[in-house]
């Protein structure tokens, strides 16, 4: 019962503070960007949701909704062609979520060895150490393996489609139909 509600509390904060970012900044509620805030917030409660009060879960999703909005602006300025904003809601409120742990960590689990383990919580800078070098880690390891994997399939089948499949979009060259209907759709030519 306690995970689901620290993992409800996040996702509804997430929700909310990213619509209420996005609003003030463009003048319009974006839903999409706010589904972005619920998900951001469910990704920033994952790795602590057995660990935290109601309290902690609520800042936690809340920051990871203020994160997802400034990271999705930050990689569309950028170029970085994301658009459903995936590297900012897994990568960047991943790492959030996962340093969270350290900062309001309130009860143990089965990866948290002791109760006010979070900084907030008088727990010291420990368990956030532990947390950044979990980060470090598995940054260190995806790069390199997925490094590994692109430099294979770049080789082997290449990583690019063509541009009349691009333009024409994936659904129809790989399904045989359109993802989206003829009102949306974008004809080759």
């Amino acid at each position: 019962m306690h995970a689901a509600l620290t993992t409800l509390l996040a996702a509804a904060a997430g929700g909310l503070v990213a619509g209420a970012v996005i609003w003030r900044k463009t003048g319009s509620l974006d839903v999409a960007m706010t589904g972005n805030g619920v998900l951001a917030g469910l990704v920033g409660i994952t790795a602590g949701t057995a660990t935290m009060n109601p309290m902690g879960a609520v800042v936690t999703g809340g920051i990871a909704g203020v994160i997802v909005v400034y990271s999705v602006l930050f990689f569309d300025r950028k170029g970085v062609d994301d658009p459903v904003g995936a590297i900012s809601v897994h990568g960047v409120c991943g790492v959030w979520g996962t340093l969270s742990v350290g900062l309001f960590s309130r009860y143990a689990d089965g990866f948290v060895a002791t109760d006010n383990a979070g900084l907030f919580y008088g727990g010291g800078g420990d368990q956030l150490l532990v947390q950044l070098i979990g980060v470090v880690l598995v940054f260190a390891w995806v790069t390199i393996t997925t490094g590994i994997l692109f430099a294979v399939m770049k080789k082997t089948m290449g990583l690019r489609v063509s541009r009349e499949e691009e333009i024409g979009g994936l659904d129809l060259h790989e399904h045989g139909v359109p993802g989206y209907g003829p009102d949306t759709s974008t004809s080759v030519g």
